[in-house]
């Protein structure tokens, strides 16, 4: 078998079809059914369609769509593990045409993060429950699976791209890894541009190293430089920025500095920053707390005094009018979870505006 015939293999056994990566049998039922009526024009044999789909990757959009629906490494409100599910819906429903192909869905067990908490008799009990196989060399955990697949990913198609849907911010740990190791093998020049209302630097969280608060802290040394990962709306820290910034050498641009100032500053400094340092392509990684609860309420941590959305897309606007997007993703939007007291309408106006700016970074990453 050739490398790539390998790697479809693998994604058909370690991936699920998209919406199915929250394991149930009758909850959401329906929302599944119509977003597979809308992807392939039926609600029957899906597992069987999306597997035969996996073989038109190859010649696909260089944007690609990949869920992962776990919110295992969260910690405060959880619900964002349905956020791969419902940002889809909202693509399909308000932004149609998308140029883009849907990889599916990390297959999650619900209560693992990473392989490297398990012992070997939790690893082969839980292959056997997702590939029917206990002697199986394949990953389990949401992390894990989503490294193992996305290394093999970016080395079989280069020019390509992954857009993850999340789940927790835990996620974009293996998406941005394995995204900067395969630029660096490419001989290119990556800059992370994360979008956050917190730092997500701490060194672990109450003893678990990898999670929503600290998956930044752990990418660090795959970057050319650590001020390569910028950081754009904090504002809940216990520390103040001089403290980030020294500590781990990143460079941060909290939001107060953007209600006093405007972006126009901001957006200066970046690209000179960007400029300066050479850098050829962004990934970015987009924490919905980062808006302002306002008009992002549906999420675990929602935060005040946070961006709009539309400073938000006035700085990835200039971004790329002069970089390449070639990788992104979405985080934290928990669809059923209602801190604001608005009901249903919070759910609804964060999956619009998280739409948006999941379609514009689509849109940009399927030009290159």
């Amino acid at each position: 078998m050739t490398s790539q015939s390998l790697f479809l293999d693998k994604i058909k056994q370690s991936l699920c079809p998209p919406g199915n990566g929250v394991f149930t049998v009758n909850t959401a039922k329906e929302r599944k059914e119509q977003l597979h009526q809308a992807l392939y024009g039926q609600t029957d044999n899906i597992e069987s369609i999306w597997s035969d789909s996996l073989n038109n990757l190859p010649d696909s959009s260089a944007a690609v769509i990949l869920g992962i629906a776990s919110d295992c490494g969260g910690g405060i409100l959880r619900g964002a593990n349905w956020g791969p599910l419902f940002v889809r819906s909202t693509l399909l429903n308000q932004h149609s045409g998308l140029n883009v192909f849907d990889m599916g869905d990390v297959r999650v067990i619900p209560h693992l993060l990473h392989d490297k908490y398990l012992n070997e008799p939790t690893i082969a009990n839980c292959r056997k429950a997702l590939y029917q196989d206990k002697d199986s060399d394949l990953a389990v955990s949401p992390l894990t699976i989503t490294e193992d697949v996305l290394h093999d990913f970016y080395a079989e198609f280069p020019n390509k791209g992954i857009f993850g849907i999340g789940g927790d911010h835990s996620i974009s740990y293996p998406l941005t890894k394995t995204y900067l190791q395969a630029k660096k093998k490419q001989g290119k020049r990556a800059a992370i541009i994360h979008f956050d209302a917190h730092t997500d630097l701490l060194i672990e969280r109450l003893g678990i190293d990898l999670c929503f608060g600290s998956w930044c802290t752990h990418i660090l040394d795959d970057l050319h430089e650590k001020n390569h990962l910028i950081q754009i709306g904090i504002r809940s820290s216990g520390k103040p920025k001089e403290h980030w910034e020294s500590t781990f050498g990143v460079k941060q641009h909290w939001a107060h500095e953007i209600r006093e100032n405007g972006v126009a500053p901001i957006i200066a400094n970046i690209l000179s920053q960007l400029k300066e340092q050479a850098i050829d392509e962004l990934y970015v990684s987009f924490d919905i707390d980062a808006i302002d609860e306002a008009y992002a309420s549906a999420t675990g941590t929602p935060e005040p005094d946070g961006l709009t959305p539309v400073e938000a897309m006035d700085i990835l606007k200039a971004l790329a009018e002069q970089y390449p997007i070639t990788g992104a993703d979405m985080m934290e939007i928990a669809p059923f979870t209602d801190s604001s007291g608005r009901g249903a309408s919070s759910s609804e106006t964060t999956l619009k505006v998280g739409g948006e700016i999941s379609a514009f970074l689509l849109n940009e990453m399927a030009k290159n």
